[in-house]
């Protein structure tokens, strides 16, 4: 049977990818239309999962699709929670058809009754999930199609703010007031924290039909991860470190990453190639190869990369980027991305495209009285103004978070040239468009950028969706819409020049928003160019079936 899943992850105009976890070995097969795909299930730590591919689809056809495990169907499920869900199907992409995407970040797993929902407010992703099985309808006039495609943009899972069920499931297996306390410990308690995530039968049955993507932030693993260098040697002399980002980093590979990764890219990933090339007796057991490549990835990351690239024909390229895993924390030398992945992220931004999307969790255009502050901290605690200026500064990017792309300069300077020069036409022809996705900061805005010297061809845009579920405390609030003004850039500014940090290349204002809704925001590109959508859940006395509303509608862009 499954446990878990079926998840619709990389979906092209003619193939398409399935995840599923299962209740033990065996061979699962996909079936959709008069084309199937069968693949035997792995297994890690105890769990076993299998990644199905089906081949030969029609594009642009939602075509409805069965699992089954060991030729028993298992999908469509039985369950009565199920029930009123339409069949799930496959969509694939059709050439030239305008790119629907929907994107959004830090979504906690918690109830959505009354007691949950005035805590945590409506969770965005489920209303939408009902809104497109026809079990609510949407409060505005607009057009509410289905995506094509599902960013998610980081937070995906909290390992370190648990819920009462995944406390309940710490309790019955450990000691809680021993450390690493309510936060999770290993792959097992990862494993069950995935099953609370995925497991809400509107929220499955949207995973089941709209392919999906996604990248980690910090909380997937814990907050604050990787924020400096004393961070690190911190966490490193903790008994439960090593567990918890070993357990973390591989139930990643298994529960998020592998599913990002189109045919061509899976097949070059050598752990990847361990499992479709075992032809042993049994179950392939992956659990050492795959604690192996975490812990490497973690002690060395340049070593294993988490950012992945896919293109839509011309109309758009969509770069992800890891800008968690990849931080270079050296006491002598500190960057938001390696050597290896600089180079990576440079060979991928280009042109020759309608418009590029640049995914990264970390917003890469914070509010510009926010982004003063953070790269003034940094300053700072790198020695602008001394020994106490390093303590100040560490200790404050430690305690606000102040951690962001901003808070690496050099790495916000290297990204910043290489969007320049894709602007102006220097990496072909330049986009219509070029924008970040981000999410993380749990409030939502659009902030668009212009060369600080010199005109370009393209519009830079940062796009915010955050959070789908999680709402921010009301003075945070308070203090990020100071933030976004003007006038506190101009004295944010004034700060950071203190700490003697030179004039970015880039110059940028929030032109819209913020909004603190529980969102997830849709982008469509168009003729016309690109529009983008924020919407939320209405629950009006309803926290079981809440209504889908807009907040915000901007563009066209380009």
């Amino acid at each position: 049977m499954l446990l878990l899943g079926p998840l619709l992850r990389y979906v092209d105009a003619t193939s398409a990818t399935i995840w599923v976890e299962t209740d033990g070995p065996g061979t699962v097969t996909v079936t959709a239309g008069g084309h199937s795909g069968s693949a035997a299930t792995f297994g890690a730590h105890g769990h076993h999962y299998a990644l199905v591919e089906v081949t030969g689809l029609e594009p642009g056809a939602k075509t409805p699709y069965t699992v089954a495990v060991d030729g028993e169907e298992v999908w469509p499920s039985r369950e009565e929670e199920l029930a009123g869900f339409p069949p799930s199907v496959i969509p694939t992409l059709q050439p030239g058809k305008p790119l629907r995407m929907a994107f959004g970040s830090c979504r906690v797993s918690v109830s959505h009754d009354e007691e949950g929902t005035a805590q945590f407010g409506v969770d965005a992703l489920r209303a939408y999930a009902l809104f497109m099985a026809g079990l609510t309808e949407s409060t505005s006039d607009d057009d509410e199609r289905w995506p094509d495609l599902v960013l998610f943009l980081g937070d995906q899972v909290y390992a370190d703010e648990t819920s009462p069920k995944m406390r309940e499931f710490i309790e019955r297996r450990r000691d809680p007031d021993q450390a690493p306390w309510y936060e999770l410990k290993d792959y097992e308690e990862y494993a069950h924290l995935y099953s609370l995530a995925w497991c809400d039968p509107a929220n499955r049955w949207l995973l089941s039909t709209v392919p999906s993507a996604m990248i980690f932030d910090d909380h997937d693993i814990r907050d604050d991860w990787n924020t400096s260098w004393s961070w690190k040697q911190e966490m490193d002399a903790t008994e439960w470190w090593h567990d918890r980002v070993v357990g973390g980093l591989g139930s990643y590979w298994v529960y998020q990453h592998l599913g990002n990764l189109g045919p061509k890219a899976r097949a070059e990933d050598d752990l990847w190639q361990r499992v479709t090339s075992y032809d042993g007796p049994g179950e392939l057991d992956l659990t050492d190869d795959l604690d192996a490549l975490a812990e490497r990835a973690d002690r060395h990351p340049d070593s294993y990369r988490w950012s992945y690239s896919r293109d839509f024909d011309t109309q758009a390229r969509l770069v992800v980027v890891d800008s968690r895993a990849a931080r270079v924390l050296e006491p002598d030398r500190r960057s938001m991305l390696d050597d290896e992945e600089l180079a990576w992220v440079d060979e991928h931004l280009q042109g020759d495209v309608d418009h590029l999307l640049v995914g990264t969790s970390l917003p890469f255009l914070l509010a510009p009285g926010l982004h003063h502050i953070e790269s003034f901290s940094e300053s700072i605690a790198e020695g602008a103004w001394g020994r106490p200026g390093k303590w100040l500064g560490e200790r404050s990017r430690q305690m606000a978070d102040l951690e962001h792309w901003a808070a690496f300069q050099q790495g916000f300077r290297d990204v910043a040239g290489m969007v320049l020069e894709v602007a102006s036409g220097k990496r072909g022809r330049a986009p219509r468009t070029i924008t970040f996705l981000s999410g993380d900061v749990h409030h939502s805005y659009v902030a668009e950028a212009w060369p600080r010297d010199g005109v370009v061809a393209s519009r830079i845009l940062q796009a915010v969706c955050s959070p789908i579920r999680n709402p921010l405390p009301r003075v945070m609030e308070r203090f990020t819409a100071v933030a976004a003004r003007r006038t506190t850039g101009a004295v944010g500014r004034l700060l950071s020049l203190s700490g003697r940090v030179p004039l970015e290349p880039l110059r940028w204002a929030v032109t819209r928003g913020p909004w603190y809704d529980n969102n997830l925001a849709v982008l469509e590109l168009d003729p016309e160019g690109m529009r983008m959508w924020w919407t939320a859940g209405a629950a009006d006395g309803r926290p079981e079936r809440p209504a889908l509303r807009r907040v915000a509608t901007v563009g066209p862009f380009g």
